[in-house]
C-alpha cells in the first residue's frame, strides 16, 4: 500500500516534493557517496591510506553507478544497505580499494547521511517560517485593526482585534527559527566512530580524519561517535512537533472562524462538497489540523527510539527510518498549505 505523501491522489493534499527530495533514496545515496568519498581523502591525507589511492578511490566512488537490485537484496539480508554499497564501491575503487570504508562502520555512513537531510530540511523549514511570518505580518497590517469576538472554552468572551487572534500564529514563528538556529550544531553532526563507536580503529589519527571529514561535508564535529545517543535526532523530531503544532493552532483556528453561522473569515480557493453544492470546506485549515496531529503522534515513536541498548541498536535505528522521513515531509507541507491558505484570506473579523 502506497502511503498518503505519495499516494496518486492523496499525495495532491499530503505531498511535499521539496521535502521528499532532501529524504529521497536519491538523497540518501548521495549522502552516502559523499561521506565514503570524503573519508577515502580524509584517510589519505591523515597517512592511514596512500594518497593517490584514496584521491582514487574517491574519485571512482563519486563516478559510479548503483546496482540498486543488489542494494536492496543487501538490506533485506544485511538489515542495512552499506555492506554491499561499500562492496560496490571497492569493486568501482579497482586496486584503490583498500583506501574504501576503512575503520569506518555502517552506522557512520547511514547517520552521517541522515545528518546532512535534516540539515538541509532545517534549511528549508526555516526559510518558510520567514516566509509565512512576511505573509502573516501583511495579513495584520491588512485586518488587524478589525473587531473579533474573543472566544474561551469556544465560547464569547470579550471583543478583542483580528490582531489579537493572530498572534499566536505568529509570534511563535520567530521563536521556532531561534530554536533551529539553536539547535542545528546539535543536529547536523558528523557521525564516526567505528565498530563499537570508540574510532580505535583510526587509532592516533581519528582526531584528525574526524576534523578533516566533518569540514568536508561541512558538519559539526562531536568529541565522539553519537551511535547510542539520539537526543540530536529526537530534538530534531521535537522541532518538528513544535512547528507543525503551531500551525496546527492556526488551522483550527480559521477552520471554527469560516463556521456557517459564525463566518468571522472569508477564504477563497475551499474545497467542495459532492453532494452539496452550497458548501465551501476550509481544507487547508483542516489539513494543518491533521499534520499536527500525525507529527505528535509520531514523536512518541522517536522518543522510544531514544533508547539503544549498548553501542548499537538494530531496532531503535530502524524505527528513526520509518518516522523521520514523514515527519519532515508532514512538517514542510503543513508550512507550504499555512502560506497558501493565508494568501485566501479576503476579510477576517466580526461580520457588520
Amino acid at each position: 500500500m502506497t502511503d498518503v505523501f505519495d499516494h496518486p491522489w492523496l499525495g495532491g493534499l499530503f505531498a511535499d516534493a521539496e521535502m521528499a527530495a532532501l529524504w529521497s533514496p536519491d538523497a540518501q545515496l548521495a549522502g552516502m557517496r559523499a561521506f565514503e568519498a570524503a573519508f577515502s581523502r580524509a584517510l589519505g591525507r591523515a597517512g592511514l591510506a596512500g594518497a593517490a589511492q584514496a584521491e582514487a578511490a574517491a574519485q571512482a566512488i563519486e563516478a559510479m553507478d548503483f546496482d540498486m537490485a543488489d542494494l536492496r537484496a543487501g538490506s533485506g539480508n544485511d538489515g542495512v544497505v552499506v555492506p554491499r554499497l561499500v562492496a560496490q564501491m571497492k569493486a568501482a575503487a579497482g586496486d584503490a580499494a583498500g583506501a574504501v570504508h576503512k575503520g569506518a562502520t555502517s552506522q557512520d555512513v547511514i547517520d552521517t547521511a541522515t545528518a546532512m537531510a535534516m540539515r538541509a530540511s532545517l534549511s528549508l523549514i526555516d526559510n518558510r517560517l520567514a516566509t509565512l511570518a512576511r505573509v502573516l505580518q501583511a495579513l495584520d497590517a491588512r485586518f488587524g485593526d478589525a473587531p473579533l469576538m474573543g472566544r474561551t472554552r469556544m465560547q464569547a468572551a470579550t471583543e478583542i482585534t483580528v490582531r489579537d487572534r493572530i498572534a499566536p500564529w505568529l509570534l511563535p514563528l520567530a521563536d521556532h527559527r531561534a530554536r533551529i538556529s539553536e539547535a542545528r550544531p546539535r543536529i547536523a553532526r558528523l557521525q564516526l566512530g567505528g565498530a563499537s563507536g570508540d574510532r580505535k580503529a583510526l587509532g592516533d589519527k581519528a582526531a584528525q580524519v574526524a576534523q578533516d571529514l566533518a569540514a568536508a561535508l561541512s558538519l559539526e564535529n562531536p568529541p565522539r561517535a553519537w551511535h547510542a545517543m539520539r537526543d540530536g535526532v529526537a530534538e530534531f523530531a521535537g522541532l518538528l512537533s513544535l512547528i507543525s503544532g503551531t500551525l496546527g493552532k492556526m488551522g483550527q483556528d480559521i477552520a471554527l472562524m469560516a463556521q456557517q453561522g459564525i463566518a468571522e473569515i472569508a477564504l477563497s480557493g475551499g474545497g467542495a462538497s459532492s453532494a452539496m453544492p452550497h458548501k465551501q470546506n476550509p481544507v487547508l485549515a483542516e489539513l494543518l489540523v491533521t499534520l499536527a496531529r500525525f507529527n505528535a503522534v509520531q514523536l512518541s515513536g522517536l522518543h522510544q527510539a531514544l533508547i539503544h541498548e549498548q553501542e548499537r541498536s538494530g531496532t531503535a535505528w530502524a524505527l528513526e527510518w520509518m518516522i523521520l522521513p514523514h515527519m519532515a515531509q508532514a512538517t514542510g507541507r503543513a508550512l507550504e498549505v499555512a502560506i497558501t491558505l493565508t494568501a485566501q484570506i479576503n476579510r477576517i473579523g466580526t461580520p457588520e
